[in-house]
């Protein structure tokens, strides 16, 4: 059996993505990675080639789940909008206190990284939100076709709006535990769009 297959890689990608998530990109050490991977660095960079590289494969995983939730969430619904509250709500109430942190792992990354230490993993970062942002666009102007939304808003400044709210929030509920707040400020962000 060679060293490569010794180990499960979506296990390893999983672990590494909540560590990241948690630490951040620069505050996570190879020795950080090894003990929560349970891998020497040898058999990391076998593997996946670099840090930047186990790193880039985290990010990927935290989209994908993401948009997994997004989808979810969707399809719970009887309308759009409501799949889209049932998304945020997940991701800035129901899921506090079971992730490594609050904050979107994806934001964190852009607000950690410069284009003078890391410009690969900030365009890699930069590239998953604006496609977050264009999954959006989609739903949203779904919801318009549906007649949910009777607005002279593109779904593009919708969704945009939508995703600077979100942000927003998700950073405010990690310094609150005020959950009525939080679900206020959910319902004050759909007021806009009825």
């Amino acid at each position: 059996m060679s060293a490569h297959a010794k180990f499960n890689r979506d296990d390893v990608i999983e672990k590494a993505k909540d560590l990241y998530w948690e630490k951040g990109y620069h505050a996570t050490s190879m020795r950080n990675l090894q003990d929560v991977v349970d891998m020497r660095p040898g058999s990391i960079y076998a593997a996946f080639g670099n840090k930047d590289s186990l790193f880039k494969e985290a990010l990927n995983r935290y989209a994908e789940q993401g948009a997994t939730n997004l989808a979810n969430s969707i399809a719970q619904e009887k309308t759009k909008l409501d799949g889209l509250k049932r998304f945020i709500h997940s991701v800035t109430v129901c899921n506090k206190s079971t992730t490594p942190s609050g904050m979107c792992m994806i934001v964190k990354t852009i607000s950690e990284l410069t284009q003078n230490d890391s410009p690969d993993l900030l365009t890699h970062a930069t590239n998953i939100l604006e496609n977050v942002e264009a999954s959006f666009v989609k739903v949203f102007q779904q919801a318009i076709d549906d007649g949910e939304i009777n607005t002279d808003e593109s779904a593009a400044e919708l969704a945009r709006y939508f995703q600077i709210q979100m942000i927003g929030l998700r950073t405010y509920s990690q310094v609150t535990n005020d959950t009525n707040a939080v679900e206020k400020y959910i319902d004050d962000i759909f007021a806009k769009f009825l």
